[in-house]
């Protein structure tokens, strides 16, 4: 069993159905399920989801996505001090975007064993608490 965070366009593309990405994202959640992985992603992933549906003015959308986290097996890792830490160490040292050194952190910070995204500079850092960062297209299982 492996600590898999997704970041939050994974859950996007899954969830809005992407016509090009959606198909990916179930292979992968299917192969994880198969092997008993353990999806983690943070409370800042679902502030983010969030903020489309608030933006929109679609209620009725942002209380599905509020009680599909709140339903799902899918462990959130909180913004924790030691998180806003590791933040400010992957922020100044890695030159990332702010929201990306807030997923980075709270990986590491969970632990995990794989970080998964579509965005390719993110695939190219190596952060410690994480062992691997892979693009979504990766041949992962």
């Amino acid at each position: 069993m492996s600590r898999i965070y997704w970041d939050t366009m994974l859950f996007v593309y899954w969830l809005e159905d992407h016509p090009v990405h959606a198909r990916r994202v179930q292979q992968v959640l299917s192969k994880m399920e198969e092997r008993h992985d353990q999806l983690c992603t943070s409370a800042f992933t679902v502030g983010e989801l969030l903020a489309g549906p608030y933006k929109a003015k679609a209620p009725d959308v942002a209380e599905k996505i509020r009680d599909f986290f709140k339903s799902s097996p899918i462990e959130l890792i909180p913004l924790t001090f030691e998180t806003a830490e590791l933040y400010g160490k992957i922020r100044g040292e890695q030159s990332a975007s702010p929201a990306d050194s807030i997923h980075l952190a709270c990986a590491a910070q969970g632990r995990t064993d794989l970080f998964l995204t579509n965005d390719a500079a993110l695939a190219r850092k190596v952060v410690p608490g994480i062992q691997f960062i892979a693009k979504l297209d990766t041949n992962l299982f």
